[in-house]
């Protein structure tokens, strides 16, 4: 039987700061200014899916193009800086819109925070939010962009788990040796799990996860079970079952 100390034990195995040098969390905590870092935890997690070591790779080919300045470089962007920079899916003319869009954000609109915290404010739900970001990014597209966009940015209203913008959000609500807790407000207890095959699995086998698919229905009910253990942060147990599923 699982129980919220079993799992709390896992969480202190798992939510440490050695956890940071594997995980692409790791490019967010190279910097200090709010901008910097959301932009960095952004980049991230859009890049964060197949194989760990190579999207790893190629966020630091990324950030060196960047020159480790994640605002100036969005302020200033160019799309010849990342012409030939590509990512399984997400061909470079699908990278350079996503930064064009980012570009827009900051010189003209506000910033990450903003956005998200417009999204969060129409009815307090973390699905209107993401919607609200995703609308964003869809209505600025103004060049040539291929399903690698989408998948950079997908959307919500077609089912999915939306892993990789759960993740973000922990990264950026959550407060810990791992998580960075700069945005003050999205309450921990409102946040999702950020479902993927590990987190999956794992939920699957503690008997955590009784549906099939991962897709959002199973990231709401993963999440609501997780709230019987701790109703006001259940996404802290996202590091107990993605530790143990990635350790084997």
């Amino acid at each position: 039987m699982i129980t919220r100390t079993s799992l709390e034990e896992l969480v202190a195995k798992y939510e440490t700061t050695e956890f940071i040098k594997d995980d692409p969390i790791q490019f967010a905590h190279r910097f200090i200014t709010p901008q910097d870092v959301e932009i960095a935890a952004f980049l991230a997690s859009l890049f964060a899916y197949g194989n760990r070591k190579v999207f790893i790779k190629k966020l630091d080919e990324l950030f060196k193009i960047m020159e480790n300045k994640p605002l100036e470089f969005v302020l200033d962007f160019e799309s010849n800086s990342l012409r030939g920079f590509n990512y399984r899916f997400a061909k470079d003319f699908d990278i350079i819109e996503v930064f064009n869009i980012l570009h827009k954000l900051y010189k003209e609109d506000g910033r990450l925070r903003a956005l998200f915290e417009h999204g969060w404010g129409l009815d307090n739900s973390i699905l209107t939010m993401l919607q609200t970001v995703t609308d964003y990014f869809y209505s600025n597209v103004q060049n040539k962009v291929g399903m690698g966009f989408y998948h950079l940015i997908p959307n919500p209203k077609n089912g999915g788990a939306v892993k990789r913008m759960n993740m973000f959000l922990r990264w950026m609500v959550r407060k810990g040796p791992v998580d960075l807790g700069l945005w003050d407000f999205l309450p921990t207890g409102e946040l999702l799990i950020p479902i993927d095959v590990h987190v999956a699995r794992i939920s699957r086998e503690m008997g955590l996860l009784k549906r099939n698919s991962n897709d959002f229905k199973a990231v709401l009910e993963l999440t609501k079970t997780l709230k019987q253990f701790d109703p006001d942060d259940p996404v802290k147990f996202d590091f107990a079952m993605f530790g143990l599923g990635i350790s084997g």
